[in-house]
């Protein structure tokens, strides 16, 4: 299948509450706008500078999500048009982020990082130290906390995957009962999406699903 037929068919089949993130790394801009003419408008990137290029380049109304792991000296320049940052996994780059919104007029809605794998590679806040990340943004009034995002172990084991995503959903719905307003729970990519779906999550990242692999 096309990328377009690709697009269309995911987009049909993942529940409406669902928000799909395309992730358009290594992607050049005539696959982007492939996905776009079927319907697509949020893009996910893992590098500031190709992301930077690409908003200059391709249409305005696409919203861009940084889904990569964030440098805190890189933040300036994503900092004028990001709509989502994924990966916020420490208070210095809570910090970084207000500091260079504010210096756009802006309020940045960002995601916490939240590692709920078995690897160690994976980056994060402990649950534990999420509560603190969580209080520490109501006094950054140029950084709005949308929700949480996890990503699985990398096996092949379901159950576990789904005790991880359903350990984060957990830690969402605790947040909720303390009356913070969070939106976004983001788990689940190509390989896992339908079991983040079915453990709750509202907004998936697939690339290859859509893309096919990538270019490297």
């Amino acid at each position: 299948m096309s990328i377009a037929e690709t697009t269309t068919t995911l987009l049909q089949e993942i529940p409406q509450q669902v928000q799909l993130v395309a992730v358009s790394k290594t992607k050049s801009n005539e696959e982007i706008l492939q996905a776009y003419n079927a319907g697509q408008r949020v893009f996910g990137e893992n590098k500031i500078q190709d992301m930077t290029r690409k908003q200059e380049e391709l249409p305005k109304d696409i919203q861009w999500h940084m889904i990569g792991h964030v440098q805190s000296n890189k933040v300036k320049y994503m900092s004028p048009y990001v709509s989502l940052i994924h990966g916020v996994d420490s208070l210095k780059l809570l910090k970084e982020i207000n500091k260079q919104a504010q210096k756009n007029y802006r309020i940045i809605p960002c995601l916490l990082q939240i590692h709920i794998a078995q690897e160690d590679s994976k980056f994060g806040f402990s649950i534990q130290d999420s509560q603190q990340a969580i209080e520490m943004a109501k006094e950054l009034p140029h950084v709005q906390i949308k929700g949480l995002m996890g990503m699985a172990s990398f096996t092949e084991n379901q159950e576990q995957i789904a005790r991880e995503f359903a350990g984060l959903k957990s830690l969402y719905d605790q947040f909720l009962v303390q009356n913070i307003p969070l939106e976004i729970l983001s788990m689940g990519m190509s390989g896992d999406y339908p079991l983040a779906i079915e453990q709750g999550s509202n907004m998936i990242r697939v690339g290859s699903k859509i893309f096919g692999p990538r270019n490297y």
